[in-house]
Parts: structure tokens; C-alpha cells; sequence
């Protein structure tokens, strides 16, 4: 619990540096990026420290290209 607070005081710090400045300049596409990639970011960081089985993204690009690296391997394969 200490650490989802840390956790949620950080994001709170970031917020209170950062979003004045991009309000301030009417940076409205910027503000909304910043806000997803942080929220993003903080919630993988509380799933984290709550010891949760979080993907490696890598596992799904492998079972993607899973087929067409069989075929690929089969017709470079040396016939006997």
C-alpha cells in the first residue's frame, strides 16, 4: 500500500510540474498524450508493485509472426 502511494505522489509531482506549462501554451494535443502516457505508465507501475503478471508486448509480435516464420523455415529447409 506504501508503494501504490509512492507510486500515486510521483504522479501527482509530475502532473504539478508538467501541466501548467502545457496549458499555459494551449498545447491541448500534448496535454492529452502527456495525461495518456502517464496514466499508462502508472498503472503498469501500481500492477507492478501489486506483483501482477503483466505481458511481455514481445510474446504477442512472436505469435503474430509465428506462421510466417514456419513457412518461411520450411521452404528455406534442405531437401534430403
Amino acid at each position: 500500500m506504501v508503494a501504490i502511494a509512492g507510486i500515486l505522489a510521483v504522479g501527482a509531482a509530475i502532473v504539478w510540474l508538467e501541466v501548467p506549462s502545457l496549458v499555459r501554451t494551449k498545447r491541448k494535443k500534448e496535454l492529452w498524450v502527456f495525461s495518456l502516457l502517464l496514466a499508462l505508465g502508472l498503472g503498469l507501475s501500481i500492477a507492478k508493485s501489486l506483483r501482477l503478471n503483466i505481458p511481455n508486448p514481445l510474446d504477442w509480435i512472436a505469435y503474430l509472426y509465428k506462421p510466417v516464420s514456419d513457412y518461411v523455415f520450411e521452404i528455406l529447409k534442405p531437401s534430403e
